[in-house]
C-alpha cells in the first residue's frame, strides 16, 4: 500500500479521532482503524497512554493515518522525541496493514506502578 505521504503512522490515544491532540493529523489522510499484533501492551501515564513492546502481549487497537515529512517532525514536537519521552519505532500491525511499514510512538520511560489499559485508550 502506497499513497503520496512520506510514512505510516499507528496512533493509540490522545492523536486519534476525537481526541485532545487530533488537529495534528487533520491535513493527513486517515487510512482507517488498526490493530496491533500481539506484541505490545498500552499503560496509563496520567492524562495519556504509553505503548511498549512486551511478550506476551496484547493487540492495541488505534488508528493508521498516511503523514507527510512536516506532519511527522510536528509529531516528533508533540511526543517530546527529542527529550526521550516517547521514541518512534516500527510496528506490526494485523492484516490488512501486515506488509505496511509502519511506525508508532513508543513510550521511553519508567512505567513501574503504571497501570494497564488494556486493549485500548478511551
Amino acid at each position: 500500500m502506497r499513497t503520496d505521504a512520506s510514512t505510516f503512522v499507528f496512533v493509540y490515544g490522545t492523536l486519534k479521532r476525537g481526541f485532545c491532540r487530533a488537529s495534528a493529523l487533520a491535513n493527513q489522510q486517515f487510512l482507517g482503524d488498526a490493530q496491533t499484533v500481539p506484541k505490545y501492551r498500552l499503560v496509563n501515564c496520567g492524562d495519556y497512554p504509553g505503548l511498549l513492546a512486551s511478550e506476551p502481549g496484547k493487540s492495541i487497537r488505534g488508528e493508521l493515518y498516511a503523514v507527510d515529512v512536516y506532519c511527522l517532525q510536528r509529531l516528533d514536537d508533540i511526543e517530546a522525541v527529542n527529550e526521550d519521552l516517547y521514541r518512534r519505532g516500527p510496528i506490526e500491525l494485523e492484516s490488512p496493514y501486515h506488509q505496511t511499514p509502519v511506525v508508532a510512538y513508543f513510550y521511553n520511560q519508567d512505567t513501574t506502578n503504571m497501570p494497564e489499559c488494556g486493549t485500548s485508550w478511551e
